[in-house]
């Protein structure tokens, strides 16, 4: 078993009183599933191709430093090539692979050049079925995001970090909490993380880990 004590995880073995008063003083028995959701570091654009600038590099370095101790058992990854190289330096660190998965891709808004897509973007947070020539509504991105979601927690792993995009995150955190709207989309930064529990069929969230 592993509980929280100080912030960190820690393994409790049942070999003495000693044992069981640590467990006793522990912040929180670590029963539930944790996600550290991110959203990836700054890139050079928008495309799946486009790489983290230098100061986006830097900051996964420090997002990896940020997370190393938080008892990660796998980390999943946007297949775009920002969400890779934001989740290297961790898979470094841990010595685990990333596993990409289409589902954890960026929400396509339109095919279509929109010069209003800022508003057309808000409007797909009232409007989940709203939807714009050669894209997705919101219901179908929340849909797909959850999909990649509950197939991490089918796996029993009890702490995962996902390297995500802004949009796609926004949505997830929405269809938790409405108080998750465009707002805190615009108020995202790059790197972000949230930390996600799921315990008897529930997900919570927990807090903002980046400011």
């Amino acid at each position: 078993m592993l509980a929280v004590i100080d912030d960190k995880l820690v393994p409790i073995y049942w070999q003495s009183r000693a044992d069981v008063n640590r467990l006793e003083s522990a912040k929180e028995v670590y029963m539930a599933q944790h996600i550290y959701l991110i959203r990836h570091c700054q890139a050079e654009g928008q495309a799946p191709e486009a790489p983290l600038t230098d100061k986006g590099k830097a900051d996964a370095e420090k997002l990896a430093d940020a997370l190393k101790d938080k008892a990660i058992e796998t980390i999943y990854s946007s297949p775009f090539v920002r969400a890779v190289q934001t989740a290297t330096p961790l898979a470094k660190r841990l010595g685990l692979p990333i596993r990409t998965d289409d589902r954890l891709a960026e929400r396509i808004l339109s095919s279509q050049d929109l010069p209003d897509w800022l508003d057309r973007l808000k409007a797909t947070y009232t409007d989940l079925d709203l939807k714009f020539e050669g894209g997705e509504s919101s219901r179908e991105a929340i849909e797909r995001a959850f999909e990649a979601l509950n197939h991490l927690l089918e796996t029993g792993v009890r702490s995962a970090a996902i390297v995500t995009h802004g949009n796609l995150m926004s949505l997830i955190l929405y269809h938790l909490d409405r108080a998750y709207g465009f707002a805190a989309w615009a108020a995202f930064t790059n790197p972000d993380v949230y930390l996600l529990t799921y315990e008897n069929g529930h997900f919570e969230i927990k807090t903002r880990l980046w400011t």
